[in-house]
């Protein structure tokens, strides 16, 4: 048998975004489930086709696509549905499960992701429904979110949803055999949490007993199915695990592979791993478990590759998956170097054990180069996306099956774009690396230490008790998209287009005094991602048409790419800012992203160390910290929401990013005097075990992410008295129910059990780009509400 070609999961949106066009279509009334089932019908068609009729791909995934999370399909397909939904949508008897997910299902499973609020018709304002959605984290170290399951000590488990059998019933009626990939059952239970209110000493690790029918069950409906293998992904793997985890891998796929060997026809199961190096838990992996096939990412964890190739030649019987191309980023593979690591695997195995793979699922890349005219053309040979790397999957399997000679143009021209990429003078500015080297430790701390900035900014401020802000982007209705397309395409002129942003930050200033906001900002209505925009702005970044990646549910972003030295020719927010600022007499921020996440929030050269590019970043964000504070605005926000996004999976390799991330940040926003505030944003990552390094960063104000979580950032750090000024966020923006002040009093009440009365600031979780105005206008009303409420309580 031959070495085969593999792919771990596609992206699921469409070349042209169509599903998160048609699931938004859905959410606001505008087509029914029959039209949102029949586009994801179709969608999954033409991705099975293209990746096994049009690029010739031996192991097709099915199961990966998702109207929402894979994390959440996973949850709802086992059953793990939390009570206060089941009680408001389901009425199917459990006779009739498992079930498509449409209908009742279907609706449930979005009120799950997204929160449900259903108003009385009556135009009172309290709900009838009102449904908050689940936490929202987020995927290891990307920039994916998913939905964390919640469990509880009395969890029923029930297979739920037949999504995964009728996925791989579609393909197998187009004539492609797929491989289904499930996450496997003790990296499902890993990646939960733990209801509200369970004892303090339950895990959901202790469910995996009462879990495993349910995987029995799907791998016994996927054998009658006429299935032949199974994609097991167990990421939790790369990570340090506790002992009672560590034990579960072995019970699990003991279990796992007796029912796959009970079925008719046998099922192979392949245990997939990424995103890092598994050398720690190998032990658990081989010789113990019964498994057929492992997959392991030789992107992120080359090192891992002899020891395990080692391991995996004493049990012939196992399928060694490599990963070789970059699942995680957009540089086109080195051909020559990939085959020299294929050409080994199969010397020491053989062809038949060896399949060729990306290191991860291409989920995280966009779609494909064929709609990028407008790159850079020596650039753009550089690159590779979704369908570019599945051609490299093949071409290397191609060339482990017949010689390196059968691929050698393709091979040549691989060489060419490797070498001119590697001494292009486009990726180096000696300018910017003399300019590294001119950096001290005096440039990473701020003049006087917080308490007494404080005093100084507040004889300037004068703020009240409880201030309230906002996290600073506001609705990016169709009209501001279509306006922005318009001035890209030239249809508009820049006076025009200036004009109609104008209106919109005036429109934005009003709202915010209307509803007695303290610190004001402009809206961001001029950006059209908090990356991407500065991205645009500087050297050494160039951008794409259509090369978006999917965030969280429907929410997509276009990552820029930096393909070289990063600096900053020209201020990028100044003029903006001014004008805003000229609207009131409020405070108003200055609004940054900071350096770390620009840095994970792109597409990274592979060509240097991370903290070197952050570190040019950092230089970038100063110079505009500085002459934001020259034009007088002297609140200033520097956004690291993915500070922890960043950080190793494994502890033993936190304190070396920890201390350079940190300095980069201080880099940037170091430069100001004692009576400019600097705020930073963080969301959607549990922050309560990096809380030092939070501290370090030595911000006036730190807003995060509270709500969603259900206040776990609070309730992490009980003993911890975070000493600067802080806002947790009092509620969800990525859920279209307005917040009722009864909850919002509730979590700041928490907030007054475990902070400084004097420090708490009163804000949402996260912008507002993606909700309608008349939603912002009524959340934003109850927050100041509630904020006026506890000041005048004297609390």
């Amino acid at each position: 048998m031959p070495v085969l070609s593999a792919n771990l999961g596609f992206p699921r949106m469409g070349a042209n975004r169509e599903l998160k066009r048609q699931v938004e279509a859905y959410w606001s009334g505008k087509i029914d489930a029959s039209a949102l089932l029949k586009v994801a019908h179709d969608l999954r068609k033409d991705h099975w086709e293209l990746q096994k009729n049009v690029l010739g791909l031996d192991i097709v995934p099915s199961n990966d696509f998702t109207f929402y999370d894979h994390v959440l399909d996973h949850a709802f397909t086992v059953g793990a549905i939390p009570m206060r939904y089941r009680e408001v949508f389901i009425k199917t008897n459990d006779d009739s499960l498992p079930c498509a997910l449409e209908g009742e299902f279907l609706s449930t499973y979005f009120a799950m992701a997204r929160g449900f609020q259903q108003l009385p018709s009556d135009g009172s304002e309290c709900p009838v429904v009102d449904l908050e959605a689940m936490e929202m984290k987020k995927w290891f170290d990307t920039n994916y979110h998913y939905i964390v399951p919640e469990f509880h000590p009395d969890q029923q488990f029930k297979l739920t949803s037949n999504k995964f059998l009728e996925e791989y019933k579609q393909a197998k009626s187009l004539g492609i055999e797929t491989r289904p990939v499930l996450i496997g059952p003790v990296s499902l239970l890993l990646l939960g949490k733990t209801s509200p209110n369970c004892p303090s000493d339950f895990e959901p690790i202790q469910l995996l007993e009462g879990l495993l029918p349910v995987y029995e069950e799907i791998i016994k409906h996927l054998a009658e199915a006429g299935a032949c293998s199974i994609q097991f992904d167990e990421p939790c793997l790369v990570q340090d695990l506790s002992p009672k985890a560590a034990q579960s891998y072995h019970v699990a796929y003991s279990c796992l592979s007796t029912a796959a060997k009970k079925c008719v026809k046998p099922i192979k199961l392949h245990l997939t791993t990424y995103f890092g190096d598994i050398i720690p838990n190998l032990s658990l992996v081989l010789p113990n478990l019964p498994i057929d096939g492992l997959h392991i990412d030789l992107l992120r964890a080359p090192q891992q590759f002899e020891t395990i190739l080692d391991a995996a030649a004493k049990h012939p019987n196992l399928q060694l998956s490599i990963g070789v191309i970059n699942g995680r980023n957009i540089w086109k593979t080195d051909l020559s170097a990939a085959f020299e690591t294929v050409k080994k695997a199969v010397t020491v195995l053989g062809a038949d054990r060896v399949i060729i793979a990306p290191s991860c699922s291409l989920l995280h890349t966009p779609h494909s180069l064929d709609a990028e005219s407008g790159l850079d053309p020596e650039i753009k040979d550089w690159l590779a996306f979704s369908v570019e790397k599945i051609k490299e999957i093949v071409l290397l399997t191609k060339a482990a099956n017949n010689g390196i000679d059968c691929i050698k143009d393709e091979l040549e021209a691989n060489q060419r774009s490797i070498q001119i990429r590697r001494t292009s003078s486009k990726t180096h500015n000696p300018t910017v690396q003399e300019r590294l080297k001119c950096i001290t430790r005096d440039m990473m701390h701020r003049r006087s230490t917080f308490d007494k900035r404080w005093v100084k900014q507040q004889e300037i401020f004068n703020l009240p008790r409880f201030p309230t802000t906002t996290i600073g982007s506001f609705p990016q209705t169709a009209e501001v998209r279509k306006a922005r397309a318009a001035f890209k395409r030239g249809e508009i002129s820049q006076e025009k287009y200036t004009e109609f942003i104008n209106d919109e930050i005036k429109k934005c200033i009003q709202l915010q005094e209307k509803n007695d906001i303290d610190v004001l900002v402009h809206g961001e209505f001029e950006r059209t991602d908090m990356v991407e925009f500065f991205g645009e702005h500087l050297k050494g970044y160039i951008f794409t048409k259509n090369g978006w990646v999917q965030s969280y549910g429907s929410r997509c972003v276009k990552p820029p790419i930096i393909y070289g030295d990063v600096y900053r020719p020209n201020p990028m927010t100044v003029e903006v800012a001014k004008y805003a600022k000229s609207l009131t007499k409020k405070p108003l921020k200055g609004m940054l992203t900071g350096p770390v996440t620009m840095l994970q929030w792109s597409f990274v050269r592979d060509d240097q160390h991370d903290k070197l590019t952050t570190q040019q970043l950092a230089l970038a964000i100063r110079d505009e910290v500085s002459d934001l504070e020259a034009a007088g605005i002297n609140v200033i926000q520097i956004d690291e929401p993915a500070l922890r996004e960043g950080l190793p999976l494994r502890h033993s390799e936190w304190k070396e990013y920890l201390n350079w991330s940190v300095d980069c940040f201080l880099l940037a926003s170091c430069s100001v005097a004692d009576t400019t505030q600097i705020h930073t944003h963080m969301c959607y990552s549990d922050f309560y075990d990096i809380i030092d390094a939070i501290t370090r960063m030595d911000a006036d104000v730190i807003t995060i992410e509270n709500s969603r979580s259900n206040l776990k950032f609070l309730r992490g750090n009980e003993s911890f008295t975070y000493p600067n000024e802080i806002g947790p966020g009092i509620y969800d923006i990525h859920s279209p129910r307005i917040p009722l002040h009864e909850e919002m009093e509730h979590r700041l009440e928490e907030m007054l059990n475990r902070l400084k009365r004097n420090s708490i600031w009163v804000n949402p979780d996260c912008g507002l780009k993606t909700r309608k105005w008349n939603e912002v206008d009524l959340a934003l009303k109850n927050m100041t509400d509630v904020a006026k409420k506890f000041r005048s309580k004297n609390c």
